[in-house]
């Protein structure tokens, strides 16, 4: 039976998370404003005049504000020189300004008006007149196609040149927190492994995990979080139905749980029981080509250079090439932070310089469809010395939680 794999209850793996994780500090509002200082000064670097933040990642990122995206316009508007307006309904303006901990102007607008119009109106009450105006890449399109219509005086570029070069260096609060969100994430991990037993479903499994977030103090957000079983871990991004667990499967579990806003993102699979020839050779292959992305993963390397190392593993291995089934069908990695998918893809095609404060996953999967998939997946955290896992690799098929110690 592989080690740590069954034998427990969900009662007492819940019952170690108790109180194993204290309270992390958020980020402080000083943060919040010298990021907003540093949007700007790459604003003026760049020649755009201002910054127009939707409801999204990136307005949370900049102001503190989560908000949830609907058919209304609530959003903030960061001048190259000057201060941060805040736009919301008018009859949220009173919330608004309890949500915000820097920053003196709000505006609103009635549910009859434009409020596209309402943008325009504080570009040009600001001075800008005309100009590039950067646009914050998650924008639904309706709100875009309102900007260009209500004014075509501004030049419109993608808002990512400025918030993606701002997201992709984390902070050392940042990086706290992401730490935090790693530790709580491999805990659950354990239990989870800790607890299966033969006829338990995947719906079951993710029950549990979704309450061993909460004990941790930490969230699960909805729709994250895959469970499989058997021929189902071949899917990378699961199935639409449950299985049910038995002897001799292999057990895939990839979840990505959130502390303070910011996102971890950890993969284990394992057998349910001894594993086979097979189901070993596949695991160890795919653990070296983890290994091999991790040590290409240095300052000053590009990101397509770690998704190389780790598909040349693959293939030597006698997979197929490039993204051929049997083999790693999709990317090596991706950022993470407020997101779980953000700036900073391990991809071909990305030659990008790995800089101090990236963050970003290693997960070369290893997919056989018909048989059985295998996912390791760890976060790393670029430092002056080199890469860092926020979470310790799964280094043996029959003890996958050994490396802790």
């Amino acid at each position: 039976m592989t080690k740590g794999v069954g034998g427990s209850s969900a009662e007492a793996e819940l019952a170690k998370l108790e109180g194993k994780f204290p309270p992390v500090p958020l980020i402080a509002t000083d943060e919040y404003i010298r990021r907003v200082e540093r949007a700007q000064a790459l604003m003026r670097e760049k020649g755009i005049a201002a910054l127009y933040l939707d409801t999204s990642k990136n307005l949370q990122y900049f102001t503190g504000i989560q908000l949830t995206l609907s058919e209304r316009l609530h959003g903030a508007i960061i001048p190259a020189e000057g201060e941060i307006t805040y736009i919301c309904p008018n009859f949220e303006i009173p919330k608004t300004r309890e949500m915000i901990s820097f920053g003196e102007e709000v505006r609103g607008w009635h549910e009859h008006e434009d409020p596209t119009r309402l943008v325009i109106d504080i570009l040009r009450r600001k001075g800008i007149e005309t100009g590039v105006v950067a646009i914050d890449p998650q924008t639904p399109f309706f709100i875009f196609n309102g900007l260009r219509t209500a004014a075509n005086a501004y030049d419109y570029v993608d808002g990512a040149v400025i918030v993606g070069a701002c997201r992709i260096r984390k902070s050392e609060q940042e990086l706290a927190l992401m730490k935090q969100a790693n530790r709580i994430t491999y805990a659950v991990q354990k239990a989870t492994a800790a607890f299966l037993h033969e006829g338990i479903t995947t719906t079951e499994v993710m029950q549990f995990i979704r309450q061993a977030y909460t004990v941790c103090g930490a969230v699960l957000p909805t729709g994250s979080g895959i469970v499989l079983f058997g021929e189902a871990t071949a899917f990378p991004h699961g199935v639409p139905y449950a299985q049910t667990l038995k002897q001799g499967d292999v057990v895939l579990v990839d979840i990505s749980g959130t502390y303070g806003g910011y996102r971890s993102d950890n993969t284990r699979t394992y057998v349910f029981g001894e594993a086979n020839e097979r189901q070993r050779f596949i695991w160890n292959a795919e653990a070296k080509a983890q290994q091999a992305g991790f040590d290409a993963a240095k300052p000053g390397a590009t990101f397509e250079e770690v998704d190389f190392a780790a598909r040349a593993v693959v293939e030597a291995a006698g997979f197929e090439k490039d993204y051929g089934v049997p083999g790693l069908p999709h990317r090596t990695g991706h950022g993470i932070g407020l997101d779980t998918h953000e700036y900073g893809y391990v991809v071909r095609g990305n030659t990008a310089r790995i800089e101090p404060g990236n963050c970003f996953s290693i997960e070369p999967m290893i997919t056989s469809y018909g048989e059985f998939g295998v996912r390791l997946e760890d976060c790393v955290y670029m430092a002056e010395d080199g890469a860092h896992w926020f979470s310790p690799p799964a280094r043996d098929i029959d003890d996958p939680f050994a490396a802790e110690a």
